[in-house]
């Protein structure tokens, strides 16, 4: 080992260290450095997104909002770890500190600090996006700009708009966007137009079960404050102005081209494919690839922006070898021409498609590996990763609590590490077969790294998408985007029709054995989901095993990677044994879920979000009426009965709910009631009425010894800016502002109407509910 090797990265510092080195070695007292001086050696960067992803993860799992001054004390402690990463050197320079020990505060300083900047990303990005979320009901005039036009889950046309205006309701209060569903067949705006309508407006919906999908985070996280639907027309009071460069305008001309010149579904997946508009592919459609594995192929990724990239890079390069060939370019480096050629279409692309997390991951990822080959580095390299990592979780760092992210890196990360041994292992094939070995290697890599989390994520596992992917990736790449290139480059002169015509037969292929794969027995495969931890834990733990296993080894590595697999370990142990809960009680009192041998039992055929997320979380793919038919709910509409191990379910709802409440409420029963309980009423049986609701969220109980144990969305979330109306209002989002010294009120005082109050009765009650663990 060489001075050099072990040499701190400060350029000041090196003679000193190199000196030094030398004198310890002359006198035989150097003993071999621990593992610190080897993680130094492979470098920092590929472990500092996973630091920084500790810290932004660690602030989603806080349940309280932190205020200034913990922002502040996390800012001094980055400060101070950073203190001591400049400092233990200097202090081993002067002989005041042991090398090894030095070497080991600065890695720790440095990784301490990098924990604490993800804790402060997190933070400084809620308040960059931070604007009011309606929180009460709205029906009345809608003014704005129309922003996305896109299709929602349920299949019907949603318009997004911005500089929203709303009667009787001031600035600070508005949100900064709003998205309606629009029922019916209403002629579609255009995007950029100002438009009027009368719709339907309300707050974000909560999860339909604790810790499920929070959209009220996400909706946060894109600025928008408010969700509803319209039945009615919509007027256009302003058009679109006219302008050459507005990337909507040029997204949706080049969308609905490709749709008239393949025509059906084949031309709106071709769309998608090219410019990121989703808006004309059905919903069947939709799911058809996602039960075939395919469904990633519509969304702008790191596949699309890597082909494309890919063969302009190969394109441009061939065509410059063949200009060398004839005695032109000389000697001039044609590949890094190349690179900035595809790095630029890369970047137009990127603006065409709108954006997003996900597009701007998969330019990141291509950029840096651009560059790479522009400064003579590797191309390929986990390094690459990791800076493409590290610079998305500081940008948006609510992208790692995403399922797109997550899997997204996981493939790439599993490929680059993977890659040099299938490299040392081609050469024994023969050269025909290396291109297709390559490719079911490469795609079994990528499966194996994302099933897992594919599965906890969306609870189905698609059995043949490997066999699809392989049968349809390649069309995508050798076919669908060089002829979606060519087509973009024939479109002025109009000779884009054959092109479109190459791409049609790409994306029918596509759908083809998309249908062909679902057809086949046991093609999707449930799976219940796990608990909340499982993924955190599990995820990483292979992130840290994979990286202390492949850096240098020593002791150190070797405690990590152990460590590490205890974690996994654990969060396969974690999954295992999650127990899906007995009853699920949505957070408006709509509609309960009981549990029974035949499957989740809905005590009626509820909406499409809340039924759907509960029947996929238990594995489940009956439809929601399917589940409302099953056997072990009695009595008439509105006045359901069940049973749970002795104690009585019932489920009041509709009109008239609250006059039969007197009758329901005995002694054990556990009473859900869709409406504002009476004033007096329910002092008998655990009342779980909307108002109460509204405070706690959706609830789940699970039956033991007899008593329920109850989880609610309250409790597993916490107040945070995107869940407490309370906590909103004292950062001054909702037109009010905390005054110096003044307590934020809870939000349990405030999340529900003037109805949410309990007075005399309902207090005692619900004080002797709390003693008992009720929610």
């Amino acid at each position: 080992m060489t001075a050099t090797d072990a040499a701190p990265s400060d350029g000041r510092l090196r003679a000193g260290w190199q000196a030094l080195r030398a004198a310890l070695m002359a006198r035989g007292t150097v003993h071999t450095l621990p593992t610190a001086e080897r993680v130094t050696r492979a470098g920092l960067l590929v472990w500092a997104p996973v630091l920084v992803a500790i810290g932004v993860g660690g602030w989603f799992l806080l349940h309280v909002e932190p205020d200034l001054p913990h922002y502040a004390l996390a800012l001094g402690g980055a400060l101070a770890a950073l203190g001591l990463a400049w400092l233990a050197p200097r202090r081993a320079m002067a002989g005041r500190l042991d090398w090894d020990r030095a070497d080991l505060l600065r890695l720790a300083g440095l990784g301490l600090a990098l924990v604490l900047t993800g804790f402060l990303a997190a933070g400084l990005r809620l308040h960059l996006v931070a604007a009011p979320v309606m929180d009460y009901r709205y029906y009345g005039p809608v003014e704005g700009r129309v922003v996305q036009i896109d299709r929602s889950a349920r299949d019907r046309m949603r318009v997004t708009l911005d500089r929203v205006t709303l009667r009787d309701t001031a600035p600070a209060r508005t949100p900064e966007r709003v998205r309606l569903s629009l029922t019916g067949d209403i002629p579609l705006p255009q995007v950029g137009s100002r438009v009027m309508l009368t719709g339907h407006l309300g707050p974000p919906t909560g999860p339909a079960e604790p810790h499920g999908f929070d959209f009220r985070r996400a909706a946060f996280f894109d600025g928008l404050g408010a969700v509803g639907y319209t039945r009615n027309p919509i007027l256009t009071v302003e058009r679109a102005p006219t302008r050459r460069l507005d990337a909507t305008a040029v997204r949706l001309a080049l969308s609905a081209a490709m749709q008239r010149g393949i025509g059906g579904q084949e031309g709106a997946v071709a769309a998608a494919l090219m410019t990121g508009d989703r808006s004309g592919i059905a919903e069947a459609t939709n799911q058809l690839m996602r039960d075939s594995n395919l469904y990633h192929i519509v969304s702008i990724s790191g596949l699309h922006m890597s082909m494309l990239a890919g063969f302009v890079y190969a394109a441009l390069r061939l065509a410059l070898a063949g200009v060398q060939a004839v005695g032109l370019l000389v000697g001039r480096p044609v590949h890094k021409l190349a690179a900035l050629v595809a790095l630029v279409v890369a970047t137009a692309y990127l603006w065409l498609s709108g954006g997003g997390v996900p597009t701007e991951r998969a330019w990141l990822m291509v950029a840096v590996m651009l560059v790479a080959v522009l400064a003579d580095r590797r191309a390929i390299s986990l390094r690459t990763v990791a800076l493409a990592a590290l610079v998305i979780l500081l940008v948006a760092p609510e992208a790692l609590v995403t399922p797109g992210f997550q899997m997204s890196f996981a493939a790439t990360s599993a490929l680059i590490l993977l890659f040099p041994a299938w490299s040392r292992r081609a050469q024994a094939l023969p050269w025909v077969l290396r291109g297709v070995a390559l490719l079911v290697i490469s795609s079994l890599i990528a499966a194996l790294a994302t099933s897992p989390l594919a599965a906890a994520y969306f609870n189905r596992s698609a059995q043949y998408g490997m066999v699809a992917n392989l049968l349809v990736v390649p069309v995508m790449g050798a076919l669908v985007m060089p002829a979606g290139v060519i087509a973009a480059l024939l479109a002025p002169v109009g000779l884009a029709t054959p092109a479109l015509w190459l791409m049609g037969l790409g994306t029918r292929w596509m759908l083809h054995v998309a249908e062909l794969v679902t057809g086949w027995g046991g093609a999707v495969v449930t799976v219940t989901a796990p608990h909340w931890a499982a993924v955190p834990l599990g995820g990483t733990g292979v992130t840290v095993a994979l990286l202390a296993l492949h850096g240098a080894r020593g002791q150190l590595s070797r405690i990590v990677a152990a460590l590490a697999r205890m974690m996994v370990l654990a969060g396969a142990l974690v999954w295992m044994t999650t127990e899906r809960p007995h009853l699920l009680i949505a957070g408006d009192g709509s509609a309960v879920g009981l549990m029974t041998a035949a499957g989740r039992v809905l005590s009626k055929p509820v909406g499409a979000f809340v039924a759907d997320s509960w029947l996929r979380a238990d594995g489940d793919l009956a439809t929601a009426e399917a589940a409302a038919a099953r056997p072990g709910w009695q009595g008439e509409k509105g006045a359901r009965q069940a049973s749970l191990g002795g104690l009585r379910i019932v489920h009041l709802s509709g009109k008239g709910a609250g006059e039969r409440l007197a009758q329901a409420c005995t002694k054990d029963a556990i009473v859900i009631l869709a409406a504002p309980a009476p004033e007096g009423e329910g002092r008998d049986c655990l009342l779980l009425d909307q108002s109460r609701l509204a405070r706690s969220g959706a609830l789940a109980g699970w039956l033991e010894n007899g008593q329920m144990r109850w989880t609610s969305d309250r409790t597993s979330v916490g107040a945070r800016l995107w869940t407490s109306p309370a906590v909103r209002r004292a950062w001054g989002l909702n037109g009010t502002r905390r005054l110096a010294g003044e307590r934020a009120s809870a939000p349990e005082e405030n999340a529900g109407a003037a109805t949410a109050k309990v007075k005399g009765g309902r207090a005692e009650q619900e004080k002797r509910e709390s003693e008992r663990g009720n929610p």
